[in-house]
């Protein structure tokens, strides 16, 4: 991520890396960088760190996964 104090717990001013890069995909900008993939190095990080991944769009991903999986899941058992 970018700013903010890294000795100082829960500093404000730190930005994820996930969100810049949304932001900037966003505003049309071309950035050479897989966002789904960079999400999944995020949240492999965080498993292993035992951390709270704090990306407000990689939190907003995961969970549209996840539904998408119920999703798919249930219409496959349905049928």
């Amino acid at each position: 991520g970018l700013g903010g104090c890294p000795y100082a717990k829960g500093a404000s001013g730190n930005v994820a890396t996930e969100d810049v890069l949304y932001l900037l995909e966003g505003l049309g900008y071309e950035t050479g960088v897989d966002l789904n993939r960079l999400i999944d190095v995020g949240q492999f990080i965080t498993n292993v760190l035992k951390r709270e991944n704090m990306s407000k769009v990689a939190r907003a991903i995961l969970c549209k996964r996840q539904d998408d999986t119920k999703t798919t899941a249930k219409n496959s058992t349905t049928k």
